[in-house]
């Protein structure tokens, strides 16, 4: 668990755009000696490395350090292959996963944080995260599986073990990784048994929800398997809300950081998309992107040999000012804002779509519900470790009614 302050700065979610505009200054490509991998820096190389996955490999289970229970998680997830393994699996959650499928959750998702928030509805004092930011996007996910919603606090603990960090300093190493990988094997079996019991659980009686779709789903007269599946499903599942949770978090973080934001978003909610993409563009909850080097290339004059392990980082990339105007300059109103937080080419996130509509949904309801809603002590703020997501873990919030 990180504390508010790192190293007597200020407090985590300004400290790390300062420290991200600092390394874009460093150059588009450099080495670092400290972790041995390369880091990209500004926003074309950033595109560039993520647009093309011949050389820029996103499976990178040759530099991991083996362990069965991720080898088994690893089969279905689709974000860590390459084509043409990747099309047949973005295609088939392509198939499950239509935009007319995310734009039917909208109710679902405004009736789901009423009932949260109703929950809080006689407090003027609750954490955001407990509350709102953790349960809504599990539930919502969990409900589109067709898993039970009533167990999200079982999923809210794997994600929080999943992304919690708490084995890993800010800039880790191959040690600490094994370290991490073994103190958290014990969930990921555990999730992975869950999962594979629900699948066939819903194999055996299908009924009208994502996974009976995605197993009836088909790329070429081909099916998913069962253990297919499970990397498949879990993927949607506990990456599927941790993107929202950060999102919802850095938010009203940002918001409160900034006088004046959150009343002219209440008096105008249609501006509420432009300034979710500018809390998407300021704080990435995933800053880097890692990226295996296939074949040999030369970017900006440095030769990255095979097998070589490149960073593509985000946050750097979202403050050049070649893309950006006033790059360091917190603007809810920017419009264009082409940040790279979702990623770029075949792996953009495919749950962006439904990151966004639970953001605008939670968001504008919160400023219906309070007239105000500020952080009264950011000593009693806990954050994410950096180096697995960006992100608040509690944000005790203040509140008075309209």
């Amino acid at each position: 668990m990180i504390s508010n302050r790192v190293s007597g700065e200020p407090h985590l979610l300004e400290a790390l755009p300062d420290r991200w505009r600092d390394l874009h200054k460093a150059g588009p490509v450099r080495f670092d000696e400290t972790q041995g991998v390369w880091q990209v820096l500004d926003h074309e190389t950033v595109a560039t490395v993520l647009g093309d996955p011949a050389t820029f490999s996103s499976d990178l289970s040759a530099l991991a350090p083996a362990q069965p229970d991720f080898d088994a998680l690893r089969q279905g997830n689709f974000v860590a292959m390459d084509p043409p393994k990747h099309r047949k699996y973005r295609t088939l959650v392509s198939q499950a996963f239509t935009p007319r499928v995310v734009q039917g959750l909208g109710p679902r998702i405004e009736a789901v944080c009423e009932r949260l928030l109703d929950a809080v509805g006689d407090r003027d004092r609750f954490d955001l995260v407990d509350a709102l930011a953790y349960p809504l996007p599990i539930i919502v996910i969990a409900e589109l599986l067709g898993i039970p919603a009533e167990e999200h606090r079982l999923f809210q603990d794997w994600a929080a073990v999943l992304f919690g960090g708490d084995q890993l300093g800010e800039t880790p190493d191959m040690d600490d990784l094994e370290r991490a990988l073994e103190a958290i094997a014990p969930t990921v079996r555990a999730m992975n048994s869950y999962m594979l019991d629900h699948i066939r659980s819903r194999r055996a009686d299908p009924g009208d929800d994502l996974t009976s779709r995605l197993i009836a789903a088909e790329v070429d007269g081909v099916r998913l398997t069962d253990e297919e599946m499970v990397g498949f499903v879990a993927l949607l599942l506990v990456a599927g809300h941790i993107t929202t949770t950060a999102l919802l978090g850095n938010a009203t973080v940002m918001f409160d950081r900034h006088p004046g934001t959150a009343d002219a978003l209440r008096a105008d909610p249609s501006r509420l998309p432009q300034a979710i993409e500018e809390v998407l563009r300021w704080l990435p909850p995933f800053p880097e992107l890692g990226r295996r080097v296939a074949r040999p290339v030369v970017l900006h004059g440095s030769e990255l040999p095979v097998d070589s392990l490149v960073m593509a980082h985000l946050g750097a990339a979202n403050r050049d000012p070649a893309r950006f105007a006033a790059p360091d300059t917190f603007d809810v109103g920017r419009n264009p804002n082409p940040h790279l937080t979702f990623g770029q080419g075949i792996h953009f996130c495919f749950g962006a779509p439904l990151a966004r509509l639970e953001a605008r949904i939670a968001l504008r309801l919160l400023n219906e519900r309070f007239r105000t809603l500020a952080v009264p002590s950011y000593e009693d703020v806990t954050f994410q470790n950096p180096a697995v997501i960006v992100g608040v873990r509690h944000l005790p919030v203040q509140v008075s009614r309209t």
